[in-house]
């Protein structure tokens, strides 16, 4: 299913009509998949089963109920959304025909972006539907080799990670954050809260490359960064993978800020060891000792959870004789400022020369070339 591309400037009648179409087109497709109907009925039902006193008996089936209303609920809002955009889009574009009223046209142009918009939307989340697709994320930046280079790198691509998170309502919270001694930063993990923030992130995990004049620089040389990207599902209470204390080392240190300076006088934040593994996580964004522990074992309980699935997917690629094309780590996309404005995903090999969008944290082209891409392969 393609998305309703809106491909004029709407001076044009005959231009005008060939939007509707693609309009209707798109929605016509949405239709064919998401029957609404059937999913009304289904939240009655799920709704019902809620309702009934002995609900809680089974935490395991309520949690999937609960969670089954909290993916249903806003995909029907959303549809029943974009009919009310369609109709819309139809009324005023005869208003304009039938009334010769040309001051509407803003409005129609105002009333076919947002169909198109919440089209997308609605396409990207019906590919939405692996396992851990509905999950918050956790996404973590650490920059490559080349110091404040690379540093200043990661953080502007934290900044890009951030503003897509803001346009799309998405809460989020800074959990550790290492600030650079010139520039940009160390490090970084943000929570992201929200239905489907894992499934749209998840593409994005992989090496970043940027090729641009250095700022740095006072030859202005063109420079090569990297910086990786990880993003995890923050597993649910009822998914937890079992960890003994035995197995923790549970240190705690002041929080600090840019320059290594302390921004806290107590040992408040926390930082998590598991032996077995050897997997570490820090916490230090609250004041709390309490909150910051609790907070760093979710993310621990994400990172087990990780490598519980690789280790499995190892198996049977073991076992079906089969090597992975893409190692863990590997470059997915490049970000070409100079001699040339290009960003390319290796992956899909979508790319857009308009790169000052994606750095303000529209990626979301990026997003649903990936998961198309994943679905068909």
């Amino acid at each position: 299913m393609k998305s309703a591309i809106i491909t004029t400037k709407l001076e044009n009648p005959s231009e005008i009509k060939i939007d509707i179409s693609n309009i209707d087109r798109a929605y016509s497709d949405i239709c064919s998949v998401f029957k609404s109907r059937e999913a009304a009925a289904e939240i009655a039902r799920l709704e019902e089963l809620a309702a009934q006193p002995d609900f809680w008996a089974n935490r395991e089936n309520s949690t999937q109920t609960l969670k089954s209303l909290n993916q249903l609920r806003p995909r029907l809002a959303l549809f029943n959304e974009i009919a009310s955009l369609c109709e819309n889009v139809h009324l005023t574009f005869e208003l304009i025909q039938t009334e010769n009223d040309a001051s509407l046209t803003s409005d129609l142009i105002e009333a076919m972006q947002k169909t198109a918009q919440k089209l997308s939307e609605f396409e990207i989340s019906l590919l939405l539907d692996e396992k851990y697709d509905s999950n918050s994320a956790i996404i973590s930046i650490h920059p490559g080799a080349g110091g404040t280079e690379s540093q200043d790198w990661a953080q502007m691509l934290m900044r890009m990670y951030t503003r897509w998170m803001e346009e799309h309502k998405f809460k989020y919270s800074i959990i550790d954050q290492l600030p650079g001694e010139e520039a940009g930063i160390k490090s970084v993990t943000i929570l992201v809260n929200g239905l489907y923030a894992y499934g749209y992130l998840k593409g994005e995990k992989g090496v970043h490359r940027l090729v641009r004049i250095s700022p740095f620089d006072a030859n202005h040389r063109r420079h090569t960064s990297f910086a990786s990207v990880d993003v995890l599902p923050q597993i649910e209470e009822s998914e937890e993978v079992a960890i003994e204390e035995k197995d923790l080392k549970i240190d705690t240190f002041r929080s600090s800020g840019a320059g290594g300076q302390h921004v806290n006088v107590t040992d408040s934040a926390v930082r998590i060891t598991h032996l077995p593994t050897g997997t570490i996580v820090q916490c230090q964004n609250e004041r709390s000792q309490f909150s910051n522990k609790a907070t760093a074992m979710k993310i621990l309980q994400s990172k087990l959870a990780e490598l519980a699935a690789r280790k499995r997917q190892d198996e049977i690629d073991k076992l079906n004789g089969m090597k992975r094309e893409i190692a863990w780590g590997s470059q997915i996309r490049s970000y070409t400022f100079h001699p040339y404005n290009l960003i390319k995903d290796h992956r899909t090999s979508y790319e857009t020369g308009n790169v000052a969008p994606v750095m303000d944290g529209y990626i979301d082209d990026f997003v649903k070339s990936y998961l198309h891409f994943i679905k068909s392969s």
